[in-house]
């Protein structure tokens, strides 16, 4: 049985990790082609690097543009593999253009489509990661689902078929993470003139809806200035381009420093005070290691983490943001949110079961 699974961005670089390995064990022959849309090695290589995952045996270099340009030139770009491999079934993970992109080109041809991470839902359609779950969902075959609420969202569409919740398959690249930096201080990042020893809170930013939107970044920055602890900040690189366009000029206490390889974040996730993300993965992963999380975002597809007071939304806010970093309110986790780390193996199964 013939699986091509589609990656491009950063996030479904580290959910293929652990999915490959299990393809190779259970004996599944996978084609794996990169989008390119993440491209430059912190975005892309090193993870690769890293995680042991396959090398990809088509790498398509497809990046920047708009929405529209990328994914079309991905869909044109994919059907061709597509075709010339003849898989049993595509898989897609997440929600990005590569996912839309993958999953319109299979499903066109009348390929199967596997997607991993469905039925997450914002309910925010002005995200273009919304748009992109939600036709990859109507598009798919097989839907491996990371929660019960995942679930309720596709029956609420009417998607009831093919349905399965295998947990979440970043809990299976969070715990091999954290097994490889437990006491390995050689993944820390150098950062000139930063102590990892001291209390500190980490920041990711890229989200369209706030670096697109010159008022949201504004906000964001200028409640940063009343931190009371230095924020490190691994800059996407299209972030700090808008940064410089806006001329903003970033408080004191925000360092910035290049991408991070995921050793390096599950290195530093062991040490922050808080983590503050526009991401849909980060909040996750904070949680599973016992740390706050304040989410830059109006909504997130992860509810369940906002139990317990372990994450909180704060948008853009500049008040609720200050507040957020000031609190100190006790707060309680979770175990096995989201799975016990075997949804690799279950999915792997699942497909080889569905399909045969």
């Amino acid at each position: 049985m013939k699986c091509v699974t589609i990656i491009g961005a950063r996030p479904q670089f580290i959910k293929a990790a652990p999915m490959s390995a299990a393809m190779i064990n259970a004996g599944l022959n996978e084609a794996l082609i990169h989008t390119g849309q993440h491209y430059d090695y912190e975005m892309s290589q090193v993870f690769f690097d890293e995680l042991n995952i396959p090398p990809p045996k088509y790498n398509l270099n497809i990046s920047g543009g708009s929405h529209a340009q990328m994914t079309a030139e991905m869909l044109r770009a994919l059907e061709e593999v597509i075709i010339q491999e003849e898989p049993n079934f595509v898989l897609v993970y997440g929600d990005t253009n590569s996912t839309l992109s993958g999953a319109l080109a299979a499903a066109k041809i009348h390929t199967p489509v596997v997607h991993m991470e469905a039925g997450l839902r914002s309910f925010n359609k002005k995200m273009p990661e919304e748009i992109n779950r939600i036709l990859t969902d109507h598009l798919s075959s097989l839907l491996l689902c990371p929660s019960e609420t995942a679930i309720e969202n596709l029956n609420n569409e009417g998607i009831n078929s093919g349905v399965m919740d295998v947990g979440d398959i970043m809990v299976d690249a969070a715990n091999k993470a954290q097994a490889i930096v437990h006491n390995n201080n050689s993944y820390l990042p150098k950062v000139e003139n930063f102590d990892f020893l001291n209390a500190f809170d980490l920041l990711t930013l890229h989200r369209a809806e706030n670096t697109d939107d010159d008022s949201r970044l504004r906000a964001i920055f200028e409640a940063f200035s009343f931190a009371d602890r230095p924020i490190l900040f691994p800059i996407h690189p299209r972030t700090k381009k808008i940064i410089g366009e806006h001329g903003i000029e970033l408080p004191e206490l925000v360092k910035l420093c290049e991408p991070l390889s995921y050793l390096a974040m599950a290195t530093i996730l062991n040490r922050v005070s808080n983590v503050i993300t526009d991401s849909g993965g980060l909040q996750k992963e904070a949680y599973w290691v016992g740390k706050p999380c304040i989410t830059l975002r109006d909504e997130t597809e992860w509810v369940e983490t906002l139990e317990g007071g372990a994450n909180r939304l704060v948008g853009a806010d500049k008040e609720k943001i200050i507040d957020a970093l000031k609190s100190r309110d006790k707060i309680s986790f979770s175990e096995h949110l989201y799975g016990d780390g075997n949804a690799a193996s279950s999915s792997v199964k699942a497909m080889m079961d569905f399909f045969q």
